[in-house]
């Protein structure tokens, strides 16, 4: 195939194409891999579990911890912020007023 005689539309089907054989043979390639290294790992008597110990997470069951919170309303207890990202309403406007963070930190 001589891809300096096809058109700009005719070079662009072919890229989407070889881009769409590519995440189908990635994604082949990885199911055969995990194939053989199951069987690798069954053959010498060893769980999967056994073998990446730890590493093994379920995505959908990733326990995700929860930021403390470091700073609190003094009125509405609700209003609250870890001091991560970015600073709520409330804390600009406090900060704003002339006050000090320290004055709410929890």
């Amino acid at each position: 195939m001589n891809l300096s005689e096809l058109s700009i539309s005719e070079l662009r089907i072919l890229k989407d194409q070889i881009t769409q054989m590519l995440k189908d043979r990635e994604q082949q390639e990885q199911v055969k891999a995990r194939e053989q290294i199951l069987a690798i790992a069954q053959s010498a008597g060893i769980s999967l579990q056994d073998l990446l110990g730890a590493q093994i997470r379920d995505k959908n069951s990733a326990t995700k911890t929860k930021v403390a919170v470091r700073y609190r309303h003094p009125i509405d207890t609700a209003l609250q912020w870890t001091g991560r990202g970015r600073q709520p309403k409330w804390v600009q406007e406090w900060v704003a007023s002339g006050q000090s963070l320290d004055a709410i930190h929890v």
